[in-house]
């Protein structure tokens, strides 16, 4: 049995006008700063300033395991709270 694995068709105009495919920000009115900040209320929504203080260094298979069991165990705490708050038991 053949599989036809093609992928789809994209006009030139398409392919050639954003060949990155990253986060694009608008410039209005020469205002770079408001651009700038744009930007970064983007970046922090997307995780990316997580991720780089993430990557900055090595962790670990146990500390990624302990860190993973802390963050587990806040967002147990958390859902006791509301609970509480919610149903008062």
């Amino acid at each position: 049995m053949k599989h036809n694995m093609s992928l789809p068709f994209y006009s030139d105009s398409k392919r050639n006008k954003n060949p990155y495919r990253g986060m694009v920000v608008e410039v209005r009115n020469n205002n770079v700063d408001k651009a700038i900040r744009i930007l970064k209320k983007k970046m922090q929504d997307d995780g990316f300033f997580n991720e780089l203080r993430k990557r900055e260094c090595y962790t670990s298979k146990s500390e990624k395991r302990r860190l993973a069991k802390a963050a587990g165990r806040r967002r147990e705490q958390k859902e006791n709270e509301k609970r509480l708050e919610e149903f008062g038991f």
